[in-house]
């Protein structure tokens, strides 16, 4: 950043002017401007190691075309993790990140870093859709709310919508007994009879047993097989070298049946992956190391909130006390011919709403240069 001090309204002038480029390659990215990137992440996935661990693991066909969309200004960077596909731009995301974020300042200087990005990106395609942003509180800051106001202002036809739901645990200073007490009686019936059948191991650091076990219950679970085993095992070893990690796993006479991947930092436990063992249901041991894993985190790591990620699942509900929406964003430039017919494909089908939410104006007024 610039020595000087300098308001917000300073700063932000300067970002009109910004250069911005593309980038292939996470790791070019990462020597030049990692570290200053890596200051706007607030959880696991909006990180650059994480957008390096989906390039090293060729998930292309899961998440795209890597092209990392930067603008550079006097005061500051900006970036936008997108994926190439066709003639269309998408967010870098894969389905095991609960967040899709832009990195970028807070305030006047992010916002017009991102909106010289979008502007720019008219010359990359006729449409950028965005999926799993939050937007916590619908304020200013959060991150569908001024992604879609950049996009906009760069003269896209914006048009955001509810895709997902996110359930989190506010903690508020409890203990996890106070937590525990507060919890539906047959979940707390059920742990008071099933406890004891199952012993529970928490690592704070990768051990490849553990792995092991996780890896065959998830195999046994109602869940299947799950395709991106390599992808999770390098980000679940990189957590527990920084001391991020809290593994899991529950034991009936010695044999692995049930396991959890979760992690913490910020203030913020994560619960990413749970399997249990389909042939011993009856143990009820999900229960019992989930109960531990909660007890763990709150009471020693002394967590803020609880994250148990996307997904409408009834049994989230249980334990967790809020619901927060993750949004998606289609963005669209009307004025180049494929955009032009994809908005009338969509108004017939679905209003003009669909898109402008009732505001016409943007295509009745004078094009602007930009």
């Amino acid at each position: 950043m610039h020595s000087s001090v300098a308001s917000w309204e300073e700063t932000a002038s300067a970002a009109p002017h910004a250069r911005v480029s593309y980038h292939e390659s996470v790791s070019k990215l990462q020597a030049s401007h990692g570290q200053a990137l890596d200051r706007f992440a607030t959880g696991p996935f909006d990180r650059l190691s994480w957008y390096r661990l989906l390039d090293q693991h060729g998930l292309k066909e899961t998440s795209g075309e890597p092209l990392f969309a930067l603008a550079e200004a006097e005061y500051g960077v900006a970036a936008l993790p997108l994926a190439r596909r066709a003639n269309a731009r998408e967010s870098l995301h894969h389905p095991f990140a609960f967040t899709w974020r832009p990195l970028a300042p807070e305030g006047a200087l992010g916002d017009a870093l991102l909106t010289a990005i979008a502007r720019d990106l008219k010359s990359q395609a006729y449409r950028v859709a965005f999926e799993c942003l939050p937007g916590e509180d619908g304020s200013e800051d959060d991150s569908a709310v001024r992604l879609t106001r950049a996009f906009r202002k760069a003269g896209w036809i914006a048009h955001r919508s509810v895709c997902d739901t996110n359930h989190v645990l506010e903690v508020r200073g409890r203990s996890f007994a106070e937590y525990w007490a507060g919890r539906p009686g047959q979940m707390r019936t059920t742990l008071k009879r099933k406890a004891k059948k199952v012993s529970v191991s928490i690592a704070t650091e990768f051990r490849s047993d553990d792995w092991d076990a996780y890896r065959a219950i998830y195999g046994r679970s109602w869940k299947g097989d799950e395709p991106d085993y390599a992808l999770l095992e390098a980000f679940a070893r990189a957590e527990g070298e920084a001391g991020r990690l809290r593994m899991g796993v529950a034991r009936h006479d010695g044999e692995p049946v049930a396991a959890q991947f979760w992690t913490v930092e910020g203030g913020t436990a994560y619960i990413h992956k749970l399997a249990y063992d389909a042939e011993h249901r009856h143990l009820s041991a999900g229960t019992t190391l989930s109960a531990a894993l909660f007890e763990y985190v709150i009471d020693r790591d002394r967590v803020e909130l609880i994250d148990f990620g996307t997904g409408s699942d009834g049994y989230k509900r249980d334990w967790m006390d809020k619901e927060r929406p993750r949004y998606a964003l289609t963005c669209i430039d009307w004025r180049q011919p494929r955009g032009a017919a994809l908005l009338a494909a969509k108004v017939v089908a679905k209003g003009v709403d669909v898109l402008t939410g009732g505001k016409v104006r943007p295509l009745a007024s004078r094009p602007r240069r930009g």
